[in-house]
């Protein structure tokens, strides 16, 4: 079940880093450890909020990671979460799956 969410037009309260993803170059929050949880729960799209311990399998790259490597990246004015393998296969929040789903 979806949230009813802005997706993130304001920016967060982090410095941002210059990646490159597969697209060119994108803007990356640098977010500190200790605020991840609340990150998100702010920019989760979806209920229930998976625990930063729980393990995700990213569609696009085939491959598994848990929560709290998330990323968040800044583009076109928006926030999106992403997977830590969004800047090598373009990844985002919906392309998660619960591991035990993937098969």
């Amino acid at each position: 079940m979806a949230k009813k969410k802005d997706l993130g037009k304001a920016r967060l309260p982090f410095p941002t880093r210059t990646v490159r993803a597969v697209g060119g170059m994108i803007e990356v929050y640098v977010i500190p450890d200790e605020k991840k949880a609340e990150v998100l729960e702010e920019l989760y799209p979806f209920i229930p909020i998976p625990f930063l311990d729980e393990e995700r399998y990213d569609v696009h790259a085939d491959k598994t990671f848990k929560v709290k490597d998330f990323c968040v990246t800044r583009e076109g004015g928006m926030n999106f979460l992403v997977s830590p393998y969004y800047f090598e296969s373009g990844g985002t929040v919906i392309d998660w799956l619960p591991v035990d789903s993937k098969d």
